[in-house]
């Protein structure tokens, strides 16, 4: 039985979170919580808290065994993005795009 958290509006990049999402899909999650313990990145931290959701919903909500738990899956999808004008030489701006996440980590039992 599969069971997910989600974290959404998050302000971090989706590019730069899937980048540490794909080292830790399809391991257990001890190993996981370690990985993203000690990777020096922001997403690193998000993913920490969200899979740790995962992890008490797998044992409060569905009874499952917290050993035997791996991370099936790892969505990263874009959110909305925050819309900023900065200004530029000559009266001219230039638009900054502040990109969001909505992360979804599925944990199931092999």
């Amino acid at each position: 039985m599969e069971v997910q958290a989600k974290a959404r509006y998050t302000r971090v990049s989706p590019q730069k979170t899937r980048l540490v999402a794909k080292n830790v899909k399809d391991l257990p999650v001890d190993e996981a919580l370690n990985i993203l313990r000690f990777t020096n990145k922001k997403p690193a931290q998000v993913l920490y808290r969200v899979l740790y959701s995962a992890i008490s919903n797998a044992e409060n909500n569905a009874s499952m065994d917290v050993d035997k738990l791996f991370v099936k899956r790892v969505h990263v999808d874009e959110g909305p993005m925050w819309k900023r004008i900065k200004p530029r030489a000559m009266g001219r701006a230039t638009r900054i795009l502040k990109r969001t996440s909505h992360i979804t980590v599925i944990v199931d039992e092999p």
